[in-house]
């Protein structure tokens, strides 16, 4: 979907905003100098479909994937300590998206199902999540610098940087509440 117009057509035929959708028309209304008489229509229909509840905005997310925390939890402590007792720093994203790549999703809907989705996975799946994440780091540590330009999907995340700025950018994305409760702004501390 490459214009506004398209995207609420869409909109309106499925009867849903999807996030990608209310991200793409975001992105177009970011980068246009300016939007045509039959964007700001085409908005305006939207609106009014939303309003109406013929069309509904999907949430972000109404469901978790348990073992996105646990490999971060791992990842972070694990990377923490290569990167405290040497000159290496390691790309947190890049090892948790490969140790997931590799294990079975756990996805909740509530907090009690997560609750046992992590009583599940520290029971059945804790050697594997470990393994997995071990090698996610040996991957990182002896890969060559292919694509040194590339752009992580969250642009505002900082490049390389710290493992507690990856941390706090992974907290923000994973936990969009979390600045609210901690004070707007704060970086987040992560003990372990």
């Amino acid at each position: 979907m490459n214009s506004i117009e398209k995207i609420v057509q869409q909109a309106i035929q499925d009867g849903y905003l999807t996030p990608a959708m209310e991200a793409e028309v975001g992105r177009i209304c970011d980068t246009a100098s300016e939007l045509s008489i039959e964007e700001y229509m085409a908005l305006d229909r939207l609106m009014g479909a939303l309003l109406t509840g013929e069309v509904v905005a999907v949430p972000r997310k109404q469901f978790i994937n348990v073992m996105e925390e646990l490999v971060l939890t791992e990842a972070i402590a694990l990377v923490g300590e290569i990167e405290a007792n040497s000159d290496r720093t390691l790309d947190l994203g890049d090892i948790a998206a490969y140790a997931l790549n590799r294990l079975p999703p756990l996805y909740a809907t509530t907090e009690e199902g997560a609750h046992f989705q992590r009583n599940r996975a520290q029971e059945q799946l804790r050697a594997l999540i470990v393994q997995q994440v071990n090698e996610a780091i040996d991957h990182s540590l002896h890969r060559p610098d292919f694509f040194p330009e590339r752009q992580a999907i969250n642009k505002n995340a900082p490049a390389g940087g710290s493992i507690l700025e990856q941390v706090t950018s992974l907290l923000r994305t994973y936990a969009p509440d979390l600045d609210e409760q901690a004070g707007k702004g704060q970086p987040v501390a992560v003990l372990g």
